[in-house]
């Protein structure tokens, strides 16, 4: 790899809490090893309109605590066509740019290994995205703060349930796996917990609710991930309020939806995010090239990029087994 002067760091697709610790870590390792640091605003889509900005320590002060990404972030349509993906190429060689860090998912780190297959720029991932769901890390930036921020409502909820003795199904993000829905369940004592990675038919957690309502004078809390085979909450409530069975029942859906993806971040994911920004730049120095850092049994690994979305991270079937004894 030639050698670096000057490298780009941005961040893609949803924001997840902890992008700003890691821009920051991104920018203040560089400068510690006599790099220079350009910005580059809104993803793909400021790649390619050149929306790019100089970066210094004093940049990055005061963000270590702030949710979502002072870079901004942008899902980019014409990234997907190779003509965009030239004029990004153009774009980041008038500006001098040797290598990049993308912080973001697995559509961040396709479109980084198609940009190097077809432009040679060294790039390098960290993993940002509060679903957890990618291969060759432990832990994905902004995983533990919506973990987090979903189980305070649920406790919440929970307080309301009680009140009223009334059944609520809590969505929760998670549109292809289930690592909030799976932790949150456990965490905040729900009796029931419904991810995409199992199967459960309707009759089933109909008859599963129905018990639970019927033995029981407290609330019930059922705890649904947005990418449930069922469709989510909104739909598995109108399957049972078509049921005669549920007509006495108090049934409520709460969605908590983006308050999942806000919020200043915690301690975890500060430190996980700084960890994983300086070990990006660090990659970068070392010839590493179209690989996401990630961390597993708490060292720094890298995982070439394409193995980030080609293979599946399996959740703790056991952790699931948890769920249905405790419940």
């Amino acid at each position: 790899m030639a050698l670096l002067n000057r490298i780009g760091v941005f961040t893609s697709g949803g924001d997840a809490p902890g992008m700003n610790a890691c821009v920051r870590a991104v920018v203040r390792t560089a400068l510690a090893n006599d790099l220079e640091v350009v910005g580059i605003r809104r993803g793909y889509a400021g790649m390619i309109d050149g929306d790019y900005v100089e970066m210094d320590g004093q940049s990055v002060s005061n963000i270590v605590q702030k949710g979502g990404t002072v870079l901004k972030s942008a899902r980019s349509a014409r990234f997907r066509e190779p003509e965009w993906r030239a004029k990004a190429a153009e774009q980041l060689r008038e500006s001098h740019i040797d290598a990049l860090v993308a912080i973001g998912g697995d559509g961040t780190f396709q479109g980084a290994a198609a940009f190097h297959d077809e432009h040679g720029l060294p790039a390098v991932g960290c993993p940002g995205t509060i679903d957890n769901d990618l291969f060759g890390t432990d832990e994905t930036i902004g995983y533990d703060t919506a973990l987090n921020t979903a189980l305070e409502n649920i406790d919440r909820i929970r307080d309301t349930a009680d009140a009223h003795d009334r059944l609520f199904l809590v969505e929760v993000m998670g549109r292809d796996a289930g690592f909030i829905a799976l932790n949150c369940a456990i965490g905040g004592g729900a009796e029931m917990v419904l991810i995409p990675e199992t199967f459960t038919e309707m009759g089933e957690i109909k008859d599963r609710v129905l018990s639970l309502m019927s033995a029981q004078t407290r609330s019930s809390i059922v705890v649904v991930a947005e990418g449930d085979e069922h469709g989510g909450a909104i739909r598995i409530e109108q399957a049972m309020r078509s049921d005669p069975a549920f007509g006495q029942i108090d049934l409520r859906v709460c969605v908590l939806g983006h308050t999942q993806r806000g919020g200043s971040p915690t301690a975890r994911d500060r430190v996980l995010a700084s960890r994983l920004g300086a070990a990006a730049v660090e990659a970068l120095l070392a010839g590493h090239t179209n690989v996401m850092v990630g961390v597993s049994e708490n060292e720094i690994k890298l995982t070439p990029m394409r193995n980030v979305w080609s293979r599946k991270k399996n959740i703790n079937y056991e952790l699931l087994k948890l769920t249905q004894l405790l419940s």
